[in-house]
């Protein structure tokens, strides 16, 4: 399978046998899209991963969603931009909830895989293995996200509040 090689690099899969690298690759899907793309927008529902093959992807949130009306604030802003081998959406996975940030493709011709959460969630019942592995790493995944975005968080906050 032609996607072996980057499921086995993406950290989400980490551990995983050739057996279930190859069930995950049968039930990806390519899909490309072109410099400035949306892939996805925030505050949409989720229920899919995607896999960055080639070209980066800019993660997007637009601070205006939580503020008060007429306060003023800043417009959409990156937050980080993933590379080949990294993932985005693993929290539509886990609870189908509305997206935290939008995507967009921020090389020409990024390539992704898809892949949605109800086939992975199938691949997961019918072998139960897989099914932990996969759950595991997808849980130190995003604690790894939740802790760079705190450790963000507290900088901004120290910066903040220094005054020169």
């Amino acid at each position: 399978m032609q996607y072996l090689r980057t499921l086995r690099d993406t950290d989400i899969f980490y551990g995983l046998s050739k057996k279930h690298l190859e069930a995950i690759a049968g039930v990806c899907q390519e899909v490309r899209f072109e410099e400035g793309e949306l892939i996805v927008k925030e505050n949409a529902p989720s229920d899919e991963l995607y896999i960055i093959v080639e070209g980066h992807v800019e993660i997007i949130i637009d601070p205006s969603i939580i503020v008060a009306r007429g306060q003023r604030v800043p417009g959409p802003t990156g937050i980080v931009t993933l590379r080949p081998g990294q993932t985005f959406g693993e929290i539509g996975l886990v609870d189908r909830g509305l997206r935290s940030a939008s995507a967009r493709a921020a090389s020409p011709e990024t390539c992704l895989l898809f892949v949605s959460r109800q086939d992975l969630l199938r691949l997961c019942e019918k072998d139960h293995e897989l099914g932990y592995n996969l759950m595991r790493n997808i849980a130190e995944e995003l604690a790894f996200k939740i802790r760079n975005t705190d450790l963000m968080l507290r900088e901004r906050l120290l910066w903040q509040t220094q005054s020169y």
